[in-house]
């Protein structure tokens, strides 16, 4: 079953996260997976045209191998956050392992922001991180990496969903980039005409360091 919008008794139950920010009129556009060679490079031309800021939510791996698309999205303007090295689980993962995980990719991400991979975190791990990061999870999926999404549903998960405030996911990988495209612009164009601004999420200040222990 795809939820588009998190249910709020999840929200409950896993408190210390992000899923939704205060704003009139405000939408949180975030990118999880990249840097991604070309497809990064796309999203933020689309961005510049409308004027609008986000986060990425970049796996350290990537973020190692691209490290010129890493300065492109920085000199843009947008946020970063931490999205781990490997793309791990948290829920499969050891707490000392997955935490080292998270430490190797902040060598290459350095933010206070951070995003589980998959949304997939123990409630022990949250307590753990909390303290260290600005937790960020979402209340609007597009799911854009799904093979049985269409691009129109794409579009129509997000155009159907946000609201002021809405945080919202999508992904600047190979998987998703033929949704991607065809969504963003359009999202940007309808809310806009609406009034709203496209905002990066703050990131805590000073940003996280790589000692977790």
């Amino acid at each position: 079953m795809n939820l588009v919008r998190i249910p709020r008794i999840l929200r409950i139950f896993f408190p210390g996260m992000v899923y939704h920010l205060p704003g009139d009129k405000v939408l949180y556009l975030t990118f999880d997976d990249g840097p991604t060679p070309g497809i990064t490079s796309a999203v933020l031309s689309i961005l510049k045209e409308y004027k609008a800021r986000a986060t990425f939510f970049c796996i350290g791996r990537n973020a190692e191998r691209h490290a010129g698309i890493m300065h492109e999205i920085r000199e843009n303007g947008h946020a970063i956050g931490n999205h781990t090295y490997s793309h791990l689980k948290g829920w499969y993962t050891p707490d000392r392992e997955y935490y080292a995980d998270i430490g190797l990719a902040s060598l290459f991400v350095p933010s206070g922001l951070f995003r589980p991979a998959y949304g997939l975190i123990t409630p022990a791990q949250v307590r753990f991180l909390k303290n260290k990061f600005r937790i960020v999870m979402w209340d609007v999926m597009s799911f854009d990496f799904n093979r049985g999404t269409t691009p129109q549903q794409c579009l129509s998960n997000v155009l159907q969903n946000a609201r002021p405030g809405s945080v919202v996911v999508f992904h600047d990988s190979v998987k998703a980039s033929e949704k991607v495209l065809f969504a963003l612009p359009k999202v940007l164009e309808h809310f806009g005409n609406l009034g709203y601004r496209f905002e990066a999420i703050p990131t805590p200040d000073p940003p996280y360091t790589t000692d977790i222990d």
